[in-house]
């Protein structure tokens, strides 16, 4: 699988790292990994990703290093955790795709929705990792690569998050072995832990908004679909401090009778984003997404539009979630 990577690696001495604009701590964690990795064995690394990482994320120790500004001078591009047009739409502007078609670029993903970057790369999948921090790790071992343990660190959490501490079902005994094999590097979970939760604490006003937001939740396909709208007026005064979609899509999915939940944002330019979570009774997060041009995995999915609106969105997802249970529900 990884036969191709030494001689883009050898050939490489200034990486840059691409996250999606949907940064989470799968694709963090393996960016701040891949830094550490590449750093040790003598490379020039840049992370870079278009927005602006979330204050729930940084807990992930380097976070404040990724950069908005694409590197000129940089020779390979490694693209992280998507292999979605759609979701690296910024950093695939005409200025930033002319130099990263210029260069090699490699896509290290564990997501099984199908890629459809407009360029010629370097693919390394395997939809049967828990995340991309788990597919690194073991690519680590195969070709030899220094595992420092500040790197150690970053791939155990994003296999625990992605795994929401190993707990899915996608989680399997590689998973398990993997992050073992990280604590013996050097990983310290309690430590992880306890940051994570520093970060995850919130102020008494972003508590009152995720009370305002748990009231605004709709229920439709007898209850089996559970939607909130979280328009841009919300997502300027809150996002900051707390994205508005995790305060309340947990809550959502343990609702009793709800098998999928999905937090709709929209924006003036037009744009529509759901981000979708799926319990396991309905394994269908990806399906629904890829209904709207999205991706994800069975867990855990979302997807971006122009130009419809909200309720048309609405409309298109109730049936979309209706068909793909319905689908679903024939396979058990």
């Amino acid at each position: 699988m990884f036969k191709q990577v030494p001689d883009l690696m050898k050939a490489a001495t200034h990486v840059v790292v691409v996250q999606a604009e949907n940064p989470d701590g799968d694709s963090l964690g393996s960016s701040v990994a891949l830094e550490a990795i590449l750093s040790e064995m003598g490379k020039k690394v840049t992370m870079y990703c278009a927005i602006e990482i979330p204050k729930y994320l940084r807990y992930i120790q380097g976070w404040d290093r990724v950069v908005d500004t694409f590197p000129r001078d940089s020779d390979l591009t490694i693209i992280v955790d998507t292999a979605s047009s759609a979701l690296l739409e910024k950093a695939l502007n005409p200025n930033n795709k002319a130099h990263i078609t210029s260069h090699p670029v490699l896509v290290i993903d564990h997501h099984a929705t199908v890629g459809d970057l407009p360029f010629e790369h370097v693919a390394i999948t395997d939809p049967a990792a828990v995340a991309t921090g788990e597919l690194l790790y073991y690519m680590a071992k195969e070709l030899g690569w220094p595992l420092p343990a500040d790197a150690c660190e970053n791939l155990a959490i994003s296999i625990l998050a992605d795994s929401l501490g190993l707990i899915t079902e996608s989680v399997t005994a590689n998973s398990v072995k993997a992050v073992a094999g990280l604590v013996e590097g050097g990983a310290k979970l309690s430590t992880i832990e306890n940051r994570r939760r520093e970060f995850m604490k919130k102020s008494a006003a972003i508590l009152a908004y995720k009370g305002r937001l748990l009231q605004r939740i709709e229920y439709y396909v007898d209850g089996a679909l559970a939607v909130v709208h979280i328009p841009f007026d919300e997502i300027h005064d809150y996002s900051n401090e707390y994205n508005p979609s995790i305060l309340v899509l947990d809550e959502m999915r343990l609702v009793e009778g709800v098998r999928i939940a999905v937090a709709i944002k929209t924006y003036p330019d037009g744009k529509v984003t759901g981000k979708i979570r799926a319990n396991a009774d309905a394994k269908i997060a990806e399906t629904v997404a890829a209904f709207f041009g999205g991706g994800g995995h069975a867990y855990s999915a979302g997807f971006k539009v122009y130009g419809d609106g909200l309720e048309q969105v609405k409309t298109e997802l109730i049936g979309a979630v209706d068909k793909a249970l319905r689908d679903y529900d024939k396979t058990v």
